[in-house]
């Protein structure tokens, strides 16, 4: 894997993250690939935010993956920064190459580099695959997360 590179997301990436974004039975009912629009004002939005962090992982040119790491200051842990991961998506025919792995590890590192105590992520709980490659990554199941539609 010594051709990957994983860097800011730009404009040109776009269609490819969002086309991975909608590659799955989730991703198919809540992703518009064929209208680019709010996903060039999303990318405005997080590339103006030094806490975001929207990266691509590339091989020979080509997005193979991509995930959104989030810093979060707070009060709480005697005013610890946390992260979160999320968005979380391997192009289909790089799955079970490593890929995965290498993002996740990037995700820790930039969150320890940024002085983060804790990285957490969210999965919807149909992605059982995805839970036990969190999970074997040193991820526990420690809480329940609840969402509301707005």
């Amino acid at each position: 894997m010594g051709d990957l590179e994983i860097r800011p997301a730009a404009l040109d990436d776009l269609s490819a993250i969002v086309a991975m974004l909608a590659d799955d039975p989730l991703g198919a009912q809540r992703e518009s690939p064929n209208d680019l629009a709010p996903y060039v004002r999303a990318l405005e939005r997080l590339s103006s935010d030094p806490n975001q962090h929207l990266v691509v992982a590339t091989r020979e040119g080509r997005v193979v993956g991509t995930l959104q790491l989030t810093v979060i200051p707070g009060l709480s842990r005697r005013g610890a920064a946390r992260s979160i991961i999320e968005g979380v998506r391997i192009h289909s025919d790089e799955r079970g190459s490593g890929l995965g792995t290498r993002l996740i590890e990037w995700a820790i590192e930039e969150s320890r580099r940024q002085n983060c105590q804790l990285v957490q992520l969210t999965s919807d709980n149909t992605r059982t695959d995805a839970h036990r490659f969190y999970e074997r990554l040193g991820f526990t199941a420690s809480h329940v997360g609840f969402k509301l539609a707005l």
